[in-house]
């Protein structure tokens, strides 16, 4: 291993350096900074000692450096630290919380010139400064120097946040409160962790390519779906918690049914006059992405780079003319669908599949069928609704005379799996329990999946829907069967067992999720992303009188242009001229990240693109 480079700003009296170096093994080497130049040390007792201490271990001092000019104080091969130290930054004497955020946005925006690919900027703040959670008490945001929102400038991440700990650097004295030969106030002090951020950039929805029969067609990724089609966390070589959860879950549920794992490779939507779910057709495609296709005669392998899955699994091809004609031959207009009418839409569940399956020859009643893969539909931006998610379908078909007996068997052995695997990571003595109910539908045949959350101690509790189980005796071939599907959310079921707060979080390109997860084992899922800050806007617009007025495009549009930043629309007020009658709406989004660096003019930039998306696309005219 390469020796650590560590380097040291905004020293005062060297005292952290000269402690901390004589902490350290030979391979670390230290650069220990000042602003100040030797001259005003000389005054200093203390600053001559530690000095002295540095030179006889052959640490590097440098005067003179100011830490929001870095890439001006080492020359390119001289750059690349692994760790930078900034204890207690202040612009002294006086100065205010402005000056210092303004100082501290500085230093950050100067870490990224010099240090390496993986290093960490360590950043000590007294009790409140930082303005977060982790501060107690934690001041009000406008009075803080709201570290992690300066950080962002840089383009750093908060990774952890532990009590600064003066004992652990035995001789080290802070000092220069206020310009003089003071110490800061340390007590409940906390060292703030930095660590770089993915960059935020601008991305292209990219071009994939389709074959189906023996023609190519492309389209291109719906901008609310940007980075989320093709990623394969459900294939052989992932090992991505989705896939981890599914396994388990299969597997439990295989010790008590014999299982058939089907590939999720189906493109045509099901005869809606055979359909066992006909309010799940219209239901789910009023809410489907819907997709142009062209046809591309292009060379088949110059496809997208890294776009090698075929697409198929993620295609239900259906014609917007079908639905208006329920009546006609599905494989005719599955024809002119791919042909004629070139609308199709990406798969919005898997049971669209259903009927495929329960009427193929090789049907096994008594055995469990298999669909695992993602799918894709429009919802409004909520803490537990995703565009994009990975569904497991479980197909159970048995004699009707039977049913009782499969339903009450499947039903325990689901339950028993899921509170299994809700509580392997609830530690020893929590005050949090989970417990998942069947909760019965008014229909009298169908059930909704719920976890129940409760947080002894206190009156929060929260439901979480993860999945349903739908019971149907329709088949034309199975006349004798009774059929029941379950339908699971992973995504859902993988951020319970973990502790993963934000379902943003599983389509990361961050390499650092991944490292969260050791095969065979579940333990809870810890953060590299620590309080990121919110950035709130409001926005009203006139309506269309000639049009009505579609909410949930409105949060498709707000998914697609924030990149899934906004985490939040709440509905503000409603308000009609009294003489035009023109009626105008008032909506607040909230912005946030969870796993990038996101700064306010970021945040800016997209409001001002979606007051001109919604005009485009909603026909609405923003105040």
């Amino acid at each position: 291993m390469a020796p650590r480079r560590l380097l040291l700003v905004g020293e005062g009296n060297f005292s952290f350096a000269a402690a901390l170096s004589e902490t350290l093994n030979a391979s670390t080497r230290v650069t220990a900074t000042c602003l100040q130049r030797p001259a005003e040390l000389a005054r200093d007792p203390v600053a001559r000692e530690n000095l002295q201490r540095l030179r006889e271990r052959g640490t590097e001092v440098r005067f003179g450096v100011d830490c929001t000019q870095l890439a001006d104080a080492f020359e390119p091969h001289h750059r690349e630290f692994d760790r930078i130290y900034f204890n207690f930054p202040h612009c002294g004497r006086k100065a205010g919380v402005a000056k210092n955020r303004e100082l501290l946005a500085k230093f950050f925006q100067s870490c990224k010139d010099v240090l390496a690919e993986g290093g960490e900027v360590h950043v000590a703040l007294c009790r409140g400064q930082g303005g977060t959670p982790a501060d107690k008490p934690m001041r009000e945001w406008h009075n803080s120097w709201q570290v992690v929102a300066m950080a962002a400038l840089g383009g750093f991440i908060l990774s952890d946040v532990h009590p600064f700990s003066s004992e652990a650097v035995p001789g080290y004295k802070c000092t220069g409160y206020r310009s003089q030969d003071k110490s800061f106030h340390v007590e409940d002090a906390l060292n703030h962790i930095f660590t770089r951020s993915l960059p935020f950039e601008g991305s292209q929805p990219r071009i994939f390519r389709i074959k189906l029969g023996d023609r190519w067609f492309s389209f291109p990724e719906p901008d609310a779906l940007v980075g989320k089609l093709n990623r394969g966390f459900l294939e052989a070589p992932s090992r991505h918690p989705i896939k981890t959860i599914n396994e388990k879950l299969i597997a439990e549920l295989g010790k008590a049914f014999p299982l058939k794992r089907l590939k999720c490779s189906f493109t045509l939507l099901p005869e809606r006059s055979t359909s066992v779910l006909t309010s799940w057709n219209c239901d789910s495609l009023s809410a489907a992405f819907w997709i142009s296709l062209c046809e591309d005669n292009s060379n088949s392998e110059s496809l997208t780079d890294g776009i090698t899955q075929d697409m198929e699994d993620f295609l239900v091809l259906f014609s917007e003319f079908s639905l208006k004609d329920p009546g006609r031959d599905s494989r005719e207009e599955a024809h002119e669908g791919i042909y004629g009418q070139t609308k199709v839409c990406l798969r919005p569940s898997l049971l669209a599949h259903v009927q495929t399956v329960i009427q193929a020859p090789d049907f096994l009643p008594g055995s469990l069928h298999v669909l695992s893969g993602p799918v894709f539909q429009k919802c409004p931006i909520l803490p537990f609704t995703m565009p994009a998610f990975h569904e497991t379908l479980f197909i159970l078909g048995f004699n009707k005379n039977l049913r009782d007996d499969y339903l009450q068997s499947l039903l325990d052995h689901l339950k028993g799996t899921l509170d299994s695997l809700l509580t392997q990571t609830l530690l020893e003595g929590s005050k949090l329990s989970r417990s998942v109910e069947f909760i019965f539908q008014s229909n009298e045949k169908d059930y909704i999946i719920k976890v129940k959350s409760h947080n002894f101690g206190s009156d929060c509790a929260k439901d979480l829907i993860i999945g349903s189980v739908t019971t149907s005796a329709t088949s034309i071939i199975h006349k004798d069967q009774c059929f029941m599907f379950v339908s699971m959310n992973l995504d859902l079921l993988a951020m319970l067992v973990w502790g993963i707060s934000d379902w943003r979080m599983l389509w990361t390109f961050d390499h650092r999720f991944l490292k969260n997860f050791v095969p065979g084992k579940i333990e809870p899922f810890k953060s590299y992303s620590l309080y990121p800050p919110c950035y709130v806007h409001d926005i009203s617009f006139w309506l269309d009188e000639k049009k009505e007025f579609d909410e949930l495009e409105f949060h498709t549009v707000a998914r697609a242009v924030s990149q899934d930043t906004v985490i939040s629309i709440q509905f503000l007020s409603r308000f009609q001229h009294p003489k035009t009658q023109q009626v105008s709406l008032c909506y607040r989004l909230t912005y946030q990240t969870c796993d990038k660096a996101l700064t306010q003019h970021q945040v800016g930039s997209m409001q001002s693109q979606f007051r001109k998306e919604i005009q485009q696309r909603l026909h609405v005219i923003p105040r």
